[in-house]
């Protein structure tokens, strides 16, 4: 089992910035890929970026250029630091946790950004 716990979130303004974090416990010795997903009202679920314990990036082409992934693997934590934040980045943003045999989400932390 593995335990994740998102912070981050919150109300900010267009243009302005919010820095997420996903922090895994319980069984992470088996993690290799770790990303954010968002889901806006109505939407589908989409990836936003992810990060290979390697340090390999993907990115949504709607964020690449303003939002940078990263991860600390000695404390088994991805962040996800959004700037220029837009209206349509709007969404519950979710934090996954990918490896061997293994697939957790998390709760899913609120970002608004009012225009």
């Amino acid at each position: 089992q593995v335990q994740l716990v998102e912070s981050g979130g919150g109300l900010v303004q267009a243009g302005g910035s919010l820095r997420l974090s996903c922090a895994a416990s319980g069984s992470i010795f088996s993690i290799n890929t770790m990303g954010w997903y968002r889901q806006a009202p109505g939407k589908q679920r989409e990836l936003v970026a992810d990060i290979t314990r390697g340090g390999r990036t993907d990115y949504a082409d709607s964020v690449k250029g303003r939002f940078t992934i990263s991860r600390d693997n000695a404390k088994n934590t991805v962040y996800l630091q959004m700037n220029s934040l837009k209206p349509e980045d709007t969404a519950v943003y979710y934090c996954r946790v990918l490896g061997v045999l293994m697939d957790y989400w998390g709760k899913g932390t609120l970002v608004t950004v009012s225009s």
